[in-house]
C-alpha cells in the first residue's frame, strides 16, 4: 500500500478501485456531469454533483463513466448510517508492530492523489458525518482529522460525486449541504430502446426474445412506477438463461418462473 508524509504524519492510502461498469445511452446526462467538474478559469472552482434517481437506475455507473473519461483514478466510499467522520478522513489502526497507524480514507486517498471520490448513498449519512466535509466542500477544500491534528487539502485535480436515492434516505442531508452540493443531476428509468441497449451490453449472450422479454416487462412496470430496474432485469434474464441451460427448457416456461423468483410473485402483474 502506499503511503504518504504529510506534516510528519505518515498515512497509509486506499487503493482505488476497477468496476466493470460502463455507461450506455443517455450520453446527456454524462455530458452534464463532466460539465460540473470542469473548470474553465485560474479563479474557478469545480461542483461537487449529486446524482439523484430510484435504485438501479445507473447512479454509480454514470459517476464511474465520468471519472474514466477524466483519466484519473476513481475511488468509492460506500456511506452508511453508521459512517462516522473518522471513517470519512483518518481513521487510527494497530500496525503490524502493535503501534497506531493511520489509514486515510478512500475520501483523503482521492484528495491527494488527485482523484475522483464516488460518495454512494450519501443520505444515509448522519448531519455529524456531512459537517465535516463542509470545508471540502466549499473553496476552502480541505478536510480536518481531529485524530492526526492535520489539515488536509484537496489537490486542484480532485473531483466528487455523491449519488442519492430517491426513496431511501436515512437522514436528511442539512441545508448547509445542500446548497454544496450542487448541480444536481436526475436519472430516470431509461426508454425502451436504452434499455435494449443496456442488456445486450450486460447479457452479450442472451437472445433477442429474452431480452425483448425482459424490456417488455420493465417498461411495463416502470409505467406503473415500480421501482424494478435495468439491474433487476439483468437478474432476471441471466437467472432464466442458468436455468434453461440446467433444465433444457423453453424461455417461455422459464422467463416467467425468473421474474418471480428474483422479484417475488407480485411483479407476475407485469407480465403480457
Amino acid at each position: 500500500m502506499e503511503q504518504i508524509t504529510l506534516d510528519g504524519v505518515q498515512l497509509t492510502l486506499a487503493s482505488p478501485v476497477r468496476l466493470s461498469l460502463k455507461w450506455v445511452g443517455q450520453g446527456e446526462l454524462l455530458k452534464q456531469l463532466l460539465a460540473a467538474w470542469m473548470v474553465i478559469d485560474e479563479r474557478d472552482i469545480p461542483f461537487n454533483p449529486r446524482l439523484i434517481g430510484k435504485p438501479g437506475v445507473g447512479k454509480t455507473t454514470l459517476a464511474y463513466a465520468a471519472a474514466k473519461r477524466l483519466d484519473r483514478p476513481v475511488y468509492l466510499f460506500q456511506a452508511t448510517m453508521d459512517t462516522r467522520p473518522e471513517d470519512l478522513i483518518v481513521t487510527p489502526v494497530i500496525g503490524p508492530d502493535g503501534r497506531i497507524q493511520y489509514a486515510a480514507s478512500s475520501l483523503v486517498s482521492a484528495m491527494l492523489k488527485g482523484g475522483v471520490l464516488i460518495l454512494d448513498e450519501g443520505n444515509r449519512m448522519s448531519e455529524k458525518s456531512w459537517a465535516s466535509l463542509a470545508p471540502l466542500l466549499d473553496d476552502r477544500r480541505y478536510v480536518e482529522s481531529i485524530i492526526t491534528g492535520l489539515r488536509i487539502p484537496a489537490s486542484p485535480d480532485f473531483r466528487i460525486v455523491v449519488t442519492m436515492n430517491e426513496d431511501a434516505s436515512t437522514f436528511e442531508v442539512p441545508e448547509y449541504i445542500h446548497s454544496r452540493l450542487q448541480p444536481q443531476i436526475f436519472i430516470d428509468f431509461p426508454e425502451a430502446d436504452e434499455e435494449l441497449v443496456i442488456l445486450k451490453e450486460n447479457l452479450p449472450f442472451a437472445s433477442d426474445h429474452i431480452l425483448r422479454y425482459v424490456v417488455d416487462f420493465l417498461q411495463r412496470a416502470h409505467a406503473a412506477d415500480e421501482l424494478y430496474s435495468v439491474r433487476d432485469g439483468i437478474n432476471i434474464a441471466r437467472y432464466a438463461l442458468k436455468m434453461m441451460a440446467a433444465a433444457e427448457k423453453e424461455p417461455k416456461e422459464l422467463l416467467p418462473l425468473a421474474v418471480e423468483r428474483i422479484l417475488g410473485e407480485e411483479a407476475l402483474r407485469y407480465l403480457k
